[in-house]
């Protein structure tokens, strides 16, 4: 699931050397953060957070198929 974040996020940045994907589990959870450049944070997020809410649904249906709980954290 990482992988396919990662491969987004280096599609709409502009420093894609600077993405970078951590994955941990979190008890009965996966969390995956993304971190990218300081100036490249608005793409990610995007106007009104819709780039991140799209990233977010495309990372829960990819847990249903593999059937675990899955989050997304970017920034900080």
């Amino acid at each position: 699931m990482g992988q396919v974040i990662e491969y987004l996020a280096k599609a709409l940045v502009d420093e894609p050397d600077q993405v970078k994907i951590t994955e941990s589990d979190d008890g009965d959870r996966i969390v995956i953060r993304l971190d990218v450049a300081e100036g490249d944070w608005g793409k990610v997020i995007g106007k009104g957070g819709r780039i991140a809410s799209s990233m977010r649904s495309m990372m829960k249906v990819a847990a249903v198929k593999e059937d675990v709980r899955v989050g997304l954290e970017i920034g900080d």
